[in-house]
């Protein structure tokens, strides 16, 4: 499913030589999958904050607080067939339930340019913190848009 949404959408942005190993990377907290019809059609991550996660170092610049007081939501796909069921919002919902109840501020970055998850994000209300330039690689300049959930 990762590479049919990929193909489609082209995320992720920089396909993983072990996909499996970038949906469970190091930092990671809890995972979920959405089903329907009895097929997985979606998957969101929560995960500890990284030295290098731009969303995490702003909310906690704009709290007081270190960054380890959030947690990012991430690895956030929907199968191209699925999508329009509210499968993207449920997960979301689920990965910041599992925040808040570790005590953590959810936050997320994300690829300008995909509008519809831009959309998404500020449709269930999360708040814009900046948009900044990564260097993902020495060729790759990115613009990402950085979000905090409300409250």
């Amino acid at each position: 499913m990762l590479a049919e949404v990929h193909e489609q959408d082209g995320y992720p942005v920089n396909w993983p030589d072990d996909p499996g190993g970038w949906l469970s990377g190091p930092t990671l907290l809890a995972a979920w999958v959405a089903e329907l019809d009895g097929r997985i059609v979606g998957h969101v991550g929560l995960s500890r904050s990284a030295a290098d996660d731009a969303a995490p170092a702003l909310w906690s610049g704009r709290e007081g607080v270190g960054a380890a007081a959030a947690a990012v939501v991430g690895r956030l796909f929907v199968a191209p067939a699925a999508r329009g069921h509210g499968i993207g919002a449920l997960l979301m919902a689920r990965a910041t339930q599992e925040a808040r109840g570790r005590a953590l501020h959810p936050v997320l970055d994300v690829v300008a340019s995909d509008t519809s998850a831009v959309a998404l994000y500020e449709r269930l209300g999360w708040e814009l913190l900046a948009t900044v330039e990564q260097r993902w690689s020495p060729e790759l300049t990115v613009t990402v848009r950085c979000y905090a959930a409300a409250g």
